[in-house]
């Protein structure tokens, strides 16, 4: 199959596009920059701004498309609500290539933000509501699902939506909790939490990829759903912090900030749908991905 992959430089496109080349799929790899990870996938990523309508028109055409490009730090979209304008532009480009260029196999990249601030233990799929937008970024994924079935219902194109949450684990230097945490212990500097009680699901990248590959490997069986890829456990992070200044052996000084304005404060995927139609069996606790994730950065990033 060919498959195009929007967003391959970053975190979950370098591994789903390593891992789709090592069965022998063949990948288009698309990214506005060059892919810093991976020399090979470098090699062949298509330098592609998708904002710019008429080079993403003209991208070669595929079988299926992962769409995985956005700007996708909540609190900085909070800052700079542009950005949130930027993934509405990338994921309507990205449809009109495949409605001019008769694709009809999609896979669009949601998140847990969708689910907003009301309280539940675990959260179903069809708990998702426009007025629990918490930030443009939630806005841009929700709305990005009404695009998304708006082009089902009018063109014929077929689509799985996923809901990922918190994906860690290599391929990331950002300012995400998770690398900036390990950076900062590096020099037993401070490490703020925003919220005390913040609880979230953190899902291994493998796992979330593996997660994409099952949608991609059974499309015509699960077309039209919409799927949470979490782990199904809950981590605070709190836990997050203090796990790491233990792995580090380090001292850094925890201080406890006021819950940010426009995040989820509470999310714990139920995944038992993705199990049931998809197979889907993260493999990964978070106790294992967390060590994991640091031995990596250590390794790879000398933090």
């Amino acid at each position: 199959m060919k498959i195009m992959v929007t967003g391959s430089s970053g975190t979950i496109g370098t591994r789903l596009t390593e891992k789709l080349l090592a069965r022998g799929d063949e990948v288009v790899a698309v990214d506005w920059v060059p892919n810093k990870w991976n020399a090979t996938i470098d090699k062949m990523t298509t330098l592609v701004d998708l904002r710019d309508r008429e080079k993403t028109l003209a991208l070669p055409k595929v079988d299926l498309i992962v769409h995985l490009a956005a700007n996708a730090r909540v609190y900085e979209l909070v800052e700079d609500p542009t950005r949130a304008r930027d993934n509405f532009e990338t994921l309507f480009n990205t449809l009109e290539y495949a409605r001019k260029n008769g694709v009809k196999k999609f896979i669009f990249a949601s998140s847990r933000e969708s689910y907003g601030n009301f309280r539940r233990d675990k959260y179903t799929e069809d708990l998702v509501r426009v007025e629990h937008c918490e930030s443009p970024y939630t806005a841009s994924k929700v709305g990005g699902e009404a695009l998304i079935h708006s082009y089902m219902n009018c063109y014929g194109i077929d689509a799985v939506i996923y809901r990922f949450s918190n994906v860690y684990g290599m391929y990331d230097d950002s300012e995400r909790v998770i690398p900036l945490f390990i950076r900062l212990t590096k020099n037993n500097d401070p490490l703020t939490v925003f919220g005390k009680e913040k609880c979230l699901d953190f899902t291994y990248i493998d796992d979330n990829v593996s997660g994409i590959m099952l949608g991609i490997d059974t499309f015509d069986a699960v077309k039209g759903e919409t799927f949470n890829l979490g782990n199904g456990e809950g981590t605070t992070i709190l836990e997050l912090a203090e796990t790491i200044i233990k792995m580090r052996n380090g001292n850094s000084k925890v201080n406890i900030g006021e819950s940010r304005i426009g995040e989820v404060h509470h999310y714990i995927a139920d995944i038992s749908k993705a199990k049931k139609l998809l197979g889907y069996d993260p493999k990964t606790p978070f106790s294992e991905g967390i060590k994991l994730t640091f031995d990596w950065y250590q390794k790879n990033l000398s933090w």
